[in-house]
């Protein structure tokens, strides 16, 4: 079993670190919060960043931005100077491409960009799904340690890869979410109900994972935040970034992505409604109160 430093214990990160114990690593853990540390039972309290990331053979980072990686890896955190020359360092935040390609070249170590898709549920199960950026050597070596947290580990590319995948994936997921709350929407209006929508689209031509896994009416999925008043989840404001970032990439490459566009403006609207904390297939809600245009 490997010694991890794990670095950033939110809602995704606590149950990541607690699966790495599970599995029968030795993890220490830092969080500004020592109420977030305590919760990771079985793993040992960091007094710093730097020290969670000392005499580790994997060092781990789950923040919420990119400013808060570099400064915790290059910045005052002091992180890759911290780490061992051999340790293998690996990000599992979500950021733009531009700053994990920094990092990784700034780092001094093999270094991964490996964000995550399965939200709070999949990081509770452990099935998330890595999406992995960087050397094909620290891919090798962490991919058991990242199977000990996710059930699909993919070795897209290069530094930054990871991150391009996960763009690409959530804007995907918010338009396949905003359609699929859209159908269901116009399901009620026509008078058929959720059940005859989910039976038939489910093993039809719309099927697609906002409807089979995370269905956003309650009934035909038990397991979707719809059954549980759209609490997270992933939250809607986590969507509007990681959407924020997929627009900064097609800016970026002048990729046209029209929907993309349309699903970021739908979802700022419903977060500055008062939705940001709301799961982000409570989009139907604001969905049902749209008017048809003129």
């Amino acid at each position: 079993m490997a010694r991890i430093g794990f670095v950033g214990l939110g809602n995704m990160g606590a149950p990541m670190a607690r699966n790495l114990v599970k599995a029968g690593h030795e993890v220490a853990v830092f969080d500004l919060s020592a109420e977030a540390m305590a919760r990771v039972d079985g793993a040992s309290a960091a007094a710093s960043a730097a020290e969670a990331a000392t005499g580790a053979e994997f060092v781990i980072t789950m923040l919420p931005a990119g400013k808060h990686v570099r400064e915790a890896w290059l910045g005052a955190g002091g992180m890759a100077a911290a780490a061992a020359p051999d340790a293998v360092l690996l990000d599992c935040s979500t950021i733009d491409v531009a700053a994990a390609r920094e990092v990784a070249s700034a780092a001094g170590r093999l270094f991964l960009d490996a964000p995550v898709s399965g939200g709070v549920m999949g990081a509770e199960a452990g099935t998330l799904t890595f999406m992995v950026g960087g050397q094909a050597e620290g891919f090798a070596r962490a991919e058991p340690v990242l199977r000990a947290m996710g059930r699909t580990v993919v070795h897209c590319g290069d530094a930054g890869a990871g991150q391009a995948a996960k763009a690409c994936n959530n804007m995907l997921l918010a338009i396949s979410m905003i359609g699929t709350c859209e159908a269901f929407v116009l399901a009620e209006r026509l008078g058929l109900s959720h059940e005859a929508l989910f039976e038939v689209a489910s093993k039809s031509s719309g099927q697609c994972w906002s409807l089979t896994t995370y269905c956003p009416v309650p009934g035909p999925v038990p397991g979707s935040p719809a059954n549980r008043d759209y609490r997270p989840g992933f939250a809607a404001a986590l969507m509007v970034k990681d959407l924020g970032l997929a627009q900064q990439a097609a800016g970026d490459t002048g990729a046209a992505t029209p929907m993309g566009a349309r699903a970021l403006e739908l979802y700022r609207r419903f977060v500055e409604a008062g939705g940001g904390e709301t799961d982000f297939s409570g989009i139907i809600r604001m969905i049902r109160d749209l008017q048809p245009p003129q």
